[in-house]
């Protein structure tokens, strides 16, 4: 066995049972560390297939602003873990459900004959000056140039309606009229009072 195959399948183990810990872990904090770990080896397994610049985004974007944004947000939220597995055991059967059919048709899907060694053997050695980020660029901004703007407007959409449900007005929530601030005068906040001046 070769040793780039030992490393895919130490990555791919190490993977796997991080991104169970996610879903099994308690705490949302150790869920989310276990997330983190998670990218890390999808990013060793995405070296190894020779997409350096997907291993770097994967662990410069989700790693080191995505999740730490999470961690931040689970960490201040203050999540009461107990009132959210009050319903736990009435949604089970259903998520079995959905669970059990996804497994078969994963099962279906790796199962076939169109996955083999046979059928998607490795990609010849890259020349010296071939640049991943330069092909990825290029199929990017040409062949699928259409899908990517449209992905960033769902984005773009996504980030306007999480502002909209942040910044609606409630009651328990502080906020400013800009207006009274600029209208505000000098007699509104500042009183001069008169003191007699006090000797030691």
């Amino acid at each position: 066995m070769e040793f780039k195959t030992v490393v895919f399948f130490v990555l791919a183990t190490v993977m796997v049972l991080a991104a169970l810990r996610v879903i099994t872990a308690r705490n949302p904090v150790h869920a989310a560390l276990f997330l983190v770990l998670t990218f890390f080896n999808a990013g060793g397994i995405w070296l190894i297939l020779q997409a350096e610049f997907l291993a770097i985004m994967l662990v410069m974007v989700y790693v080191g602003a995505v999740m730490v944004l999470f961690l931040f947000v689970v960490m201040m939220l203050d999540i009461n873990v107990d009132r959210l597995r009050e319903g736990f055991w009435s949604y089970l059967p259903v998520g079995a459900v959905v669970g059990v059919i996804m497994l078969a048709e994963m099962v279906l899907v790796l199962s076939g004959p169109y996955f083999g060694l046979d059928n998607m053997p490795e990609p010849p050695a890259a020349a010296g000056d071939y640049s991943n980020t330069r092909a990825l660029g290029r199929i990017l901004y040409t062949e699928y140039v259409y899908p990517f703007e449209l992905a960033s407007l769902v984005l773009l959409v996504a980030m306007i309606a999480a502002v909209a449900l942040t910044l609606r007005q409630r009651k328990d929530s502080k906020y400013v009229q800009p207006s009274e601030q600029i209208a505000v005068k000098r007699a509104d906040r500042i009183e001069v009072i008169s003191m007699p001046a006090e000797k030691e």
